[in-house]
């Protein structure tokens, strides 16, 4: 990925230099002429360099140097100066800059400043990317896609611009929000998640944007926003793609002026902050159907992300494994093992419920282990059956001696897996300590449907 350098100098001579050589060295260069213009640019981009005239008509390399230092702390910044302004050019590089140029500077000097400048920027960036991955929930990254959404995270999170998640349910699309914020200039500020499909429109107006007393039968007094609180922070938007026409409309509105109205109000509130925004479903066929807005589309597909289902990235689900158990564990204690033929079989599901569906398998392994082995028993029993229709290869399968086919007589993949039903069945109620209504309630059927599932067990 090229590297991106803003320039910034008001000699147009001296600008039409930088820019070109930088161009030609293989970096993307943004030229401004102006203090006030880089300024803006800051706010809206993540560059991985900023060199800058310190002696400019009104915002000079000063004001641009402490903006840097409040919206991207990890970008260094290298002043340009002539010799009447080294002492200020000193006293910046105490607070913070990278390093100063005096003019007129030889090109081969200054280009060797700036390859130092972006290699300390990518050390930096490499170690708080460690240090996010200790404190955070996880991210687990062994696959490519993976790794590449891990890349596009780091290019985003330090930017101010809207980042489009998308996914299947269960991807970890919160997760990856989560990270975007955490590595953030507003890490030290609120992350507000709101699901967009849990609550009725008049409701989730409410929560939004806030309201004020009367507004509406039972607003008996003024309620701050979610927007509002979220004030110099990050907000999610999760599910927007089950967002109400009539407040698609009204969500436009804040993104363009960047300001709320609260329900039955007239005035407006400024609001700060970072909008992400994910969504379970692809917005292009929502368009065409009239159920999304087309000029909303646009504004938040500004940094789009997507995430991969976990059947297409199956180099992750044994690290994921590895995750929930350590996590699940008390500090300390040791890790359970894992069986062959239940590794085989996490293996070879689908998981339609992607990494939520097998963080909910690892919890029920858990649960019902005996020992220290998970084993393919205490797994849930949809995913053994799957595995098993899907050919998960056994254990006598998979030994040095080939089968003669002699022990899978009389045994039909049918019989087998009833067989397996009716062991963890009984498993179950045991657990429960007989209680069948509770027993019933963990493996998801009807009390009728286990009293039968027994009788047959009896039979």
């Amino acid at each position: 990925m090229q590297q991106r350098i803003l320039v910034v100098e008001d000699d147009p001579a001296i600008l039409n230099l930088l820019v070109s050589t930088f161009r030609n060295e293989g970096y993307l260069a943004d030229p401004y002429s102006n203090g006030s213009d880089a300024i803006a640019a800051i706010r809206q981009k993540d560059y991985d360099l900023v060199v800058t005239d310190i002696v400019m008509e009104g915002v000079d390399g000063l004001q641009v140097l402490a903006e840097v230092q409040s919206a991207r702390p990890q970008t260094p910044v290298i002043l340009l100066t002539g010799y009447g302004s080294v002492e200020s050019a000193v006293q910046a590089m105490k607070g913070g800059a990278y390093d100063y140029v005096t003019k007129p500077f030889k090109l081969d000097e200054l280009l060797l400043t700036v390859q130092r400048a972006l290699k300390y920027r990518a050390v930096l960036m490499e170690n708080l990317w460690l240090q996010w991955g200790t404190r955070l929930p996880f991210l687990v990254a062994e696959s490519p896609a993976m790794r590449q959404i891990c890349e596009a995270i780091q290019r985003a999170a330090p930017t101010d611009s809207t980042v489009l998640i998308t996914g299947e349910s269960g991807t970890g699309k919160e997760v990856v929000a989560r990270a975007i914020h955490a590595l953030s200039p507003r890490r030290n500020r609120v992350f507000v998640p709101i699901n967009c499909g849990a609550m009725p429109e008049t409701l989730l107006e409410s929560e939004m944007f806030g309201h004020v007393k009367g507004a509406f039968t039972g607003a008996t007094a003024d309620k701050i926003g979610l927007f509002e609180s979220a004030h110099g922070g990050t907000i999610l938007l999760d599910e927007i793609n089950a967002m109400p026409l009539n407040l698609q409309v009204k969500l436009l509105r804040v993104l363009q002026d960047k300001c709320i109205r609260k329900v039955g109000s007239t005035e407006t509130y400024p609001v700060d902050v970072r909008v992400l925004v994910a969504s379970n479903q692809p917005l292009e066929p929502l368009i065409e159907q009239g159920r999304f807005r087309e000029d909303l589309y646009y504004r938040i597909h500004v940094i789009p992300i997507h995430l991969p289902p976990l059947r297409e990235r199956r180099e992750d689900i044994m690290p994921l494994v590895a995750h929930f158990l350590r996590r699940e564990r008390p500090v300390g204690a040791p890790l359970p093992k894992l069986d062959p033929q239940a590794q085989r079989i996490l293996e070879a599901y689908h998981w339609p419920g992607n990494v939520r569906e097998l963080e909910n398998a690892i919890r029920h392994a858990l649960t019902f282990m005996q020992g220290d082995t998970i084993t393919p028993d205490v797994l849930p029993a949809r995913i053994v059956q799957a595995a098993a229709g899907g050919q998960v290869p056994s254990t006598q399968a998979r030994s040095n001696e080939p089968s003669t086919g002699e022990e899978f007589r009389g045994r039909s993949l049918k019989a087998f897996l009833r067989q397996k039903e009716r062991e963890y069945v009984k498993m179950v109620v045991e657990k429960m300590g007989g209680d069948k209504m509770r027993a019933a309630a963990a493996l998801r059927i009807s009390l009728t449907t286990l009293y039968r599932k027994l009788a047959e067990d009896d039979a």
